[in-house]
């Protein structure tokens, strides 16, 4: 295994504890046993505020008394952004450390990798942050569920407010994997529904951390788009975003960037860059429901820091998982995969429910346009976009996911 392998068990209330409500984790109850797999070393800036996120979760949960009286423990693991590691990780915890179910993971390629050991072993795994529209659709199966919005959702959210742009030239970049040929699939298939007079007239697509930023901006201005849709992220951005200042590419042009206003990604943006780009994102700061300050208030208590994107998305997946349990009244795969379709809960984003014929949650993302204060990135004129109304319908899922998946 990769050096960087890190094993966590988190597990609270092995002796009762007591929640607010009195409520107590048994003392001899099997504990519910999570298989959690994430690229810790290779995606800090995600994968670290993630792990705050459901660890926090599992500390709330465990402290009012766990599931039905029994514990949370979740068996952690780094995958180093290796497909082939997480593979074998995930067939150590099924096999070896007889967890009841998968849960994380962050590229689209190693989240379709765990989903078919999942799979193959009929065992429950719950999708944090992947985006690929492979894992609930052609690549589908019966025991793969996901959290966060698709790259279809997400572009969709994104192409209501591309498609009132006056510009019909369009370029696209993303990294050369599954994510970003996703991304950029749904992007035009979305804008050309809406706006058919629209042209692609370029397309960039470099490997994923080994951008050659010079050669990407030289190529896009070559094509003289009037808009790009951009899918790069992390360092690929901030490099994309520094180059591309240097050669003023982005003057005249307009910008839509999916990701590029979570709060992993504004680092790629300074003294002004940037600025006025439509993107998705999560304005943390600026959250005024009840359910996210709840939320900021307690992960700040404990962490000393504002939460992160993955943090949000770490919480909710240990959420989901207590919740699926709890209806289920059992960790048996089957009645877990039944538990989850249709499921309701309460999160700090508000009522979510996974939908069963995909198996996709309706948990949505924030949009609106980059900008600054006090000389820090930020979006503005943003709204919380509900997944639910960006979900495809039922047909078209029909033709996409395997019928086995259905099942």
């Amino acid at each position: 295994m990769l050096s960087a392998v890190i094993g966590i068990v988190l597990i609270l209330g092995a002796i009762p504890v007591a929640g607010a409500q009195g409520a107590q984790v048994t003392r001899h109850a099997t504990p519910i046993r999570i298989g959690e797999i994430n690229s810790y070393s290779s995606a800090p800036a995600f994968a670290v505020p993630y792990r705050n996120g459901w660890q926090l979760a599992v500390e709330e949960i465990n402290a009012a008394g766990g599931v039905d009286g029994r514990a949370l423990e979740v068996l952690s693991r780094d995958d180093g952004g290796v497909r082939s590691e997480a593979v074998l990780l995930a067939q150590n915890l099924i096999l070896k450390d007889r967890v009841d179910l998968l849960a994380g993971t962050y590229l689209s390629g190693i989240g379709l990798a765990v989903a078919n050991v999942a799979s193959q072993n009929h065992k429950v795994f719950l999708a944090g942050a992947p985006l690929s529209d492979s894992l609930t659709w052609d690549k589908g199966n019966r025991y793969t569920f996901r959290l966060r919005p698709s790259t279809f959702m997400q572009a969709a959210m994104l192409v209501e407010e591309a498609a009132k742009l006056p510009v019909t030239r369009w370029a696209t970049l993303a990294p050369n994997y599954e994510f970003g040929q996703s991304a950029v699939a749904s992007f035009r298939l979305l804008l050309k529904a809406r706006r058919p007079d629209v042209r692609f007239v370029a397309e960039q697509w470099p490997a994923l951390d080994k951008i050659d930023a010079a050669s990407v901006v030289q190529a896009l201005q070559k094509a003289r788009p009037q808009a790009i849709f951009n899918a790069t992220f992390g360092k690929d951005l901030g490099a994309f975003v520094q180059e591309g200042e240097r050669q003023r590419l982005f003057s005249g042009v307009s910008v839509v960037s999916m990701l590029g206003g979570e709060p992993e990604n504004l680092e790629a943006f300074s003294n002004g860059a940037g600025r006025g780009w439509l993107v998705s994102g999560y304005p943390v700061e600026q959250m005024t429901s009840p359910e996210q300050v709840g939320f900021i208030a307690a992960y700040q208590a404990r962490y000393h820091a504002a939460p992160r994107l993955g943090s949000l998305v770490g919480y909710m997946m240990i959420q989901t998982i207590a919740a699926a349990v709890k209806t289920a009244g059992s960790t048996d795969p089957e009645r877990l995969v039944a538990a989850l379709r249709n499921l309701n809960l309460p999160t700090p984003v508000g009522q979510i429910r996974f939908r069963a014929i995909d198996q996709q949650s309706t948990m949505g993302t924030w949009v609106g346009r980059l900008d600054y204060r006090d000389g820090k990135p930020q979006m503005r004129d943003w709204h919380y976009d509900d997944g639910k109304a960006y979900l495809p319908a039922d047909a078209w899922v029909r033709t996409q996911r395997p019928g086995a998946a259905m099942r």
